[in-house]
């Protein structure tokens, strides 16, 4: 079974050997069924079969289960007995016990090594969705990405972003005129939101030292791939970061990855659980995006596999790209759970054995529908399948060993302390400090001056024209009889009313604005 993921053993006996072929796993996939019906150990065996086949994993750990991935079964396991009669009965005769390579990873950094990524590297179009904006909040949270790139001010935290949106609103008169309105009430929501996502604890996923793809796509010493668990079982408190965080995941992986065509196995496979709160009350720029990512990914050499409830969790445009498919046991006790499983049997591709929608509905615990694809990737006739049982543990390890398992990590200490380099915050807070000493330096100065009619003169702003001295020398005046006479007349006139206008005039375009 070296070109396959070996899934269990289908036909009238079960004894017909149903794989997933590695040249294909690329083209994605779906596990969907109700809960209790096995899912997560069918993604457990998924997992092991891709880590012997040299390809790494990454898939998030809802429940805490699935850590048993690090320890090989044990004879003395209750389920023992009735993993090997399994075995026996679909034809697995190589099966035995064995752990895979795992490294574990925690956005809090409690139950792994500490997960991070940068606020650039997050976007505005996901951070938006994160911090759930409207669209008013959000496009002034493009303003404040542009602004980023235009001043030289690196986002790295989120104490760098709530920075400068108090810059934005201190200079939101000068910015409208450039960029449209910006609201000091939109401004606020957004420093709101972004308080309530440090609470969620939130803040720990912002900054550096950054992930680097690359230690998610490693093999050990003996060339099988690497399984990247992410703890999820407190994550899955703040379900917008959770599902944001694995859209960046996924988004990153798109972008900075080589294109490769199709090669014989993936390159990286990512499994998505609760993959309906990715797409719950999403817009339509993120379902879009999401889209393209999933239909281009795969010339990268990425497989994405969503597991959810229900197949009608996932657009329909997303689900006619996902080829491999493992259905377990739905449910249909309304009208809306009957609809739904007649949609998704109308999805298989039929078997002249059995009706699929009735197959759905009756298969038990640990068995599934599936059809995966074949040659040329057509999509293979739906089938029973008995899924195998696992070779690594059934259930989580305990505390002490998933300890020694991150001690002994090649990971361990890269990513445990965070870095706080001058960026965006620092800049603006210099910035600040600077602007005041200038101004404290400017009033000493002014106060200084021991002429009161210099700093009515250093007041003026609006004033351009030269200074000149008053004249003491009376004598000068009156050599000058023209001039003194006009003077007189001037001086008579301003002490009407209409002089006095004439004076707030100039006084006030002099003075205006002190």
């Amino acid at each position: 079974m070296t070109e396959q993921v070996f899934l269990g053993g289908g036909g009238e006996d079960y004894g017909t050997p149903q794989g997933l072929a590695l040249k294909y796993a690329n083209r994605h996939g779906l596990i969907a069924g109700a809960t209790g019906t096995g899912k997560t150990v069918t993604l457990q065996i998924l997992a092991e079969g891709f880590s012997n086949a040299g390809v790494p994993v990454i898939l998030s750990d809802v429940k805490g289960d699935l850590s048993g991935l690090a320890k090989p079964g044990s004879d003395s396991h209750k389920l023992h007995g009735a993993f090997t009669a399994r075995a026996e009965k679909i034809g697995f005769a190589d099966y035995g016990y064995h752990a895979c390579p795992v490294a574990f990873w925690d956005l809090y950094g409690e139950q792994g090594h500490p997960v991070r990524t940068t606020v650039a590297e997050m976007g505005p179009l996901l951070l938006a969705r994160l911090l759930e904006l409207s669209e008013a909040q959000e496009g002034i949270l493009n303003i404040a990405f542009r602004l980023a790139d235009e001043e030289g001010l690196p986002l790295l935290d989120l104490k760098d972003l709530q920075a400068l949106l108090v810059w934005i609103g201190e200079n939101r008169s000068e910015l409208s005129l450039r960029y449209g309105n910006v609201s000091t009430a939109s401004i606020g929501a957004i420093q709101r939101r972004l308080l309530v996502l440090e609470n969620q604890g939130g803040a720990g996923l912002f900054g550096e030292p950054a992930l680097a793809l690359s230690d998610l796509m490693r093999c050990d010493a003996s060339g099988k791939g690497m399984v990247n668990i992410l703890a999820a079982d407190k994550l899955m408190a703040a379900p917008g970061l959770y599902s944001t965080f694995l859209l960046w995941l996924l988004s990153e992986l798109f972008e900075e990855l080589p294109e490769v065509g199709d090669p014989d196995k993936p390159r990286l496979v990512f499994f998505f659980d609760e993959a309906h709160l990715l797409f719950d009350d999403a817009p339509k720029a993120l379902i879009d995006k999401v889209e393209q990512v999933a239909r281009l990914i795969r010339s990268k050499g990425v497989g994405v596999y969503f597991i959810t409830q229900n197949p009608a969790d996932v657009p329909e445009d997303i689900l006619g790209q996902l080829g491999n498919r493992i259905q377990h046991a739905l449910r249909a006790f309304t009208a809306k759970d009957r609809k739904n499983l007649r949609l998704a049997a109308e999805t298989y591709r039929e078997n002249p054995r059995f009706p699929t929608e009735e197959a759905i509905r009756e298969v038990g615990v640990g068995e599934a529908v599936t059809s995966m694809l074949q040659k040329k990737g057509v999509p293979g006739v739906v089938e029973r399948t008995l899924i195998r049982p696992p070779s690594s543990q059934l259930g989580p390890i305990t505390q002490q060993e998933r300890a020694a398992i991150l001690k002994a990590s090649d990971m361990a200490g890269k990513y445990d302390t965070p870095l706080d380099r001058r960026s965006a915050y620092e800049i603006l807070a210099q910035r600040a400090q600077t602007a005041a000493q200038e101004a404290e330096t400017s009033e000493a100065e002014a106060e200084e001056s021991p002429q009161p009619m210099a700093r009515e003169f250093n007041a003026a702003r609006r004033y351009s024209g030269s200074r000149v001295s008053r004249s003491t020398s009376r004598t000068s005046r009156k050599k000058d009889t023209f001039t003194s006479a006009m003077s007189e007349a001037v001086i008579k006139e301003l002490k009407g009313t209409t002089g006095r206008r004439i004076v707030r005039g100039i006084l006030g375009s002099l003075f205006r604005g002190r």
